[in-house]
């Protein structure tokens, strides 16, 4: 609604910041308004205003906005309205189709919405893109000045306009549940909320677009991964290996939902990255074990991956399947290049240490151990890699790094 009203995102964050601040103070002494949203709009409004006035290349804006008088105003009614009527139910996902305008680039609608309406730092959206904070913070702040330049309109689209920003919002909830599933940074490994809030808003898509196979594909694939959720963790907080979960303790009704949910988007004919992701997915999600999962249908599925996006990350994620299909020392080769993609990224020396541990290489795979400690900011992450050095320390074959 700032943003809106304001004409600015920079002054919407700084003057709704600016609101906080107040309500902190002011609602120590007289008690939490009736109707807290309102009197922060209002007041975040008045300090935007005051803004405004600062800046003479915003003065002749100034008639177009709309200043409450009292401060417990509820906000304006028309903004509301708008809000009230717009096809998308939810406020949040409409905040999000709001953020995804087709105007700017993929990459900077994403990476914008993530950080206005995610609730992710600008640092774990760095770490989502494999880029740096730097880099990052400048890709956003170019994102507000197109989008001050150009006036780019901050509206609720209409019906027909939902379409051409899905696949942006459909990248967003992609990567907040990403950053739910395996957190980037902190103490845990998982948080759940977020995946349960990216489920959640993939949902409300799926109910607004049925007629789109992406939302289906996404929302089973989202399914199939959070089934997993309580063996994926011990009872310390520590990461357990695929192999090693106790498959009693996925839970089967979302597992059954996903499917269903895959068949749908399945019967649509159009192969998709989401759609091949939850086939993937699909495949660990059914198999009763580690040694009857199909591993040779899960890298065949990544191998038609890897060409529909030249991702890669996909061509990692490959030679983890490959590993298990052919061996260890054809996985090795399917890693060759991939530094110079993904410098950054903690799970590729992850991955290649423990393919050279598998093939006894102990010097090389710690090394790689090492590496991937230094990449990541998640305490438990580290904390594993470390244990898994300490494990090849401990071991009696010899190595041959």
């Amino acid at each position: 609604m700032l943003a809106g009203q304001l004409r600015s995102l920079d002054i919407a964050e700084e003057s709704l910041a600016d609101a906080f601040e107040q309500a902190v103070r002011t609602w120590t002494d007289t008690g939490v308004p009736d109707r807290p949203e309102a009197w922060l709009l209002t007041t975040a409004r008045r300090r935007g205003l005051d803004r405004i006035r600062r800046e003479t290349t915003f003065a002749r804006k100034l008639p177009l906005l709309v200043v409450d008088t009292d401060p417990m105003a509820a906000p304006e009614e028309e903004v509301l309205a708008d809000a009230e009527d717009a096809a998308i139910p939810d406020e949040r996902l409409r905040l999000i189709f709001v953020c995804c305008h087709p105007a700017l680039t993929m990459d900077a609608r994403v990476a914008l919405t993530l950080r206005l309406v995610g609730g992710l730092t600008t640092a774990e959206i760095a770490r989502a893109f494999l880029t740096s904070e730097a880099t990052m913070a400048a890709r956003l702040t170019r994102a507000k000045k197109k989008i001050a330049a150009a006036k780019i309109p901050y509206r609720v689209p209409a019906d027909d306009e939902l379409l051409e920003r899905l696949d942006g919002v459909l990248a967003v909830l992609y990567l907040i549940f990403t950053e739910g599933y395996a957190a980037s940074s902190g103490d845990v490994v998982l948080r759940s909320s977020l995946c349960e809030e990216a489920i959640r808003l993939t949902q409300v898509v799926v109910s607004l677009l049925p007629d789109q196979p992406d939302p289906s594909a996404l929302l089973a694939l989202m399914l199939f991964q959070h089934s997993r959720r309580d063996a994926r963790v011990d009872e310390h907080g520590r990461p357990v290996l695929l192999a090693d979960q106790d498959r009693t303790r996925w839970h089967q009704s979302e597992i059954v939902e996903g499917l269903r949910h895959l068949r749908r988007a399945m019967s649509f004919g159009r192969e998709t990255s989401y759609l091949l992701q939850a086939a993937i997915a699909a495949e660990h999600a059914v198999a009763p074990s580690t040694d009857q999962t199909d591993w040779t249908a899960i890298a065949t599925l990544y191998a038609r991956l890897e060409a529909l996006t030249g991702s890669p990350v996909v061509r990692l994620n490959r030679a983890v399947a490959v590993a298990e299909a052919e061996g260890p020392a054809a996985a090795l080769r399917l890693l060759e290049g991939l530094d110079a993609d993904l410098p950054r990224y903690y799970l590729l020396p992850a991955v290649r240490a423990s393919l050279l541990s598998r093939l006894g290489h102990n010097d090389a795979a710690r090394e790689e151990y090492q590496r991937a400690i230094a990449l990541t900011d998640n305490v438990v992450q580290r904390t594993f890699f470390a244990q898994q050095i300490s494990a090849l320390d401990s071991t009696m074959s010899p190595s041959s790094g």
